[in-house]
C-alpha cells in the first residue's frame, strides 16, 4: 500500500519535526527549511534550462546536499543525534570553491558590480541565488535565536550563493549574453 500525501495533521497550523515534536508551522526551523525547499525546487528550475553538463551535473550534486541540509533542519535538535541523518562535509563546500575557481579562471576580472538579466536563465540562476541567500539569513536567526544549526550548513549555504552568482555568469558566457554593468546615477 502506497503512503497518503496528505495527512489532516496540519489542518489546525501545527506541524512535526523529525522525532516528533510538535510546532507551530510559524516555527522558525520550519521557515528554515522551507525556503531550502524552495531553493531546491528553483534549482531544479535552473538545472532544466542549463546547457552545459558540468554545470548540470553539480547542480544535480547540490540538490541532494539541500535535501540533506533540509533533513537537518527539520530534525528535532535535541533527538537528531540519536537518528540517521545525513550529514554535510566540509568537502562539499570544497566541491563548490573548486568550480567557483574553475569558471573564474574562464571569466574576465569583474570591473563593476553586475545586475540580474541579460538572459531568462541567467535572472533565474540570480533569483535562486537570492532564495539562496534567504535561506542562509533563516538559519543564522535559527543559530541566533539558540536553536541549533551546524555551522557548515551556514558555510554550505553562503558558498552555495557565491557558486550561484559566478555561474551566472559563466552560463551567460557560453550563452554569448552581455553582462548588464550597474552604473549608479550621479548628480541630480
Amino acid at each position: 500500500m502506497s503512503m497518503r500525501i496528505y495527512t489532516k495533521t496540519g489542518d489546525k497550523g501545527n506541524t512535526s519535526l523529525i522525532g516528533g515534536t510538535k510546532v507551530p508551522k510559524s516555527h522558525l526551523r520550519i521557515e528554515a527549511y522551507g525556503t531550502v525547499d524552495e531553493l531546491n525546487s528553483y534549482i531544479g528550475l535552473c538545472r532544466d534550462l542549463l546547457e552545459d553538463a558540468q554545470s548540470r551535473e553539480l547542480l544535480q550534486e547540490v540538490q541532494d546536499r539541500l535535501f540533506t541540509i533540509g533533513s537537518s533542519l527539520a530534525c528535532d535538535p535535541v533527538k537528531e543525534p540519536k537518528m540517521r541523518i545525513p550529514d554535510l562535509k566540509e568537502s562539499d563546500v570544497t566541491l563548490l570553491e573548486k568550480e567557483m575557481d574553475r569558471m573564474d579562471g574562464i571569466l574576465p576580472a569583474m570591473k563593476h558590480f553586475v545586475l540580474p538579466g541579460g538572459h531568462a536563465t541567467l535572472s533565474q540562476l540570480h533569483i535562486a541565488r537570492c532564495v539562496c541567500r534567504r535561506a542562509e539569513r533563516c538559519c543564522v536567526r535559527l543559530e541566533l535565536d539558540s536553536l541549533e544549526v551546524d555551522p557548515i550548513v551556514l558555510k554550505y549555504l553562503n558558498r552555495l550563493s557565491d557558486y550561484l552568482f559566478v555561474l551566472s555568469r559563466y552560463t551567460g558566457q557560453l550563452l554569448g549574453a552581455e553582462e548588464i554593468p550597474w552604473r549608479p546615477r550621479t548628480g541630480a
